[in-house]
């Protein structure tokens, strides 16, 4: 199915595993979790308790490191029937204060095309988690200068995408999101009747997986980032 591009006026961009490496280093935490757990609980049951725990404070905390924290530290707790140590508690700590100050690493390309962009379409940041910590990785990352916005939502459900776009005033023709998340980033954004283009990422949280019958028509899905510039005028008369 051939998508046209030629009303875009407003290009939203996810953040974390859209611009820059987010959940690989969420997995590298959860393994050193599992590492100072393993006299109490085996790997899996370990990431299983792990898992339920983040799902269910996700209404208390929200998204991002901070609340992933919390997370770890409930379900250790959880799982060694409140025998862990206090010194095992400040690893789990400092777990996630190493992810918190972890150097940002832009994905292949990400700049290039923000650059070949930036004069031809309005570019906004659209990403969900702590608003200190994606405000941090964005400035370390660069590329702020390339942005006329960033909204750093609780969620990103239907409801959202529509109050956000109703706020700054971009009718849903115009606009054009770009992430790594269909559940997130693509499938919310086709059923309030904007644009939406998929750039997996080789790692998925479980909690954004959907199942392949509530995938729908109407989406591109690209290999890497500078595959958008097949799509989308950007001064060089290329489509």
């Amino acid at each position: 199915m051939e998508v046209d591009y030629n009303k875009i006026k407003v290009i939203g961009f996810d953040a974390d595993d859209t611009l820059w490496v987010n959940e690989t280093y969420f997995r590298d935490t959860e393994e050193k979790f599992a590492s100072l757990l393993d006299k109490y609980e085996t790997k899996n049951k370990i990431d299983q308790e792990l898992y339920k725990t983040e799902i269910n404070n996700l209404e208390i905390y929200g998204y991002g490191v901070k609340g992933f924290m919390l997370s770890m530290i409930e379900s250790a707790l959880d799982l060694s029937n409140n025998k862990i140590s206090q010194a095992t508690i400040g690893d789990i700590l400092n777990l996630g204060k190493e992810m918190l100050s972890h150097p940002v690493e832009l994905l292949d390309g990400v700049e290039e095309v923000l650059q070949k962009l930036k004069d031809h379409y309005r570019l906004i940041v659209l990403t969900k988690g702590d608003l200190l910590d994606q405000e941090r990785k964005l400035e370390k990352s660069g590329l702020s200068k390339y942005f006329h916005h960033v909204e750093v939502l609780s969620d990103k459900k239907e409801i959202n995408y529509k109050n956000l776009l109703e706020h700054l005033r971009i009718p849903v023709s115009e606009f054009l999101m770009v992430g790594n998340s269909l559940k997130s980033d693509i499938l919310p954004i086709i059923n309030i009747g904007a644009k939406a283009i998929h750039i997996p990422f080789h790692t998925t949280w479980q909690h954004e997986e959907v199942k392949l019958e509530e995938h729908q028509n109407g989406h591109l899905t690209l290999n890497t980032i500078t595959d958008l510039l097949k799509y989308l005028n950007y001064g060089n008369g290329s489509k």
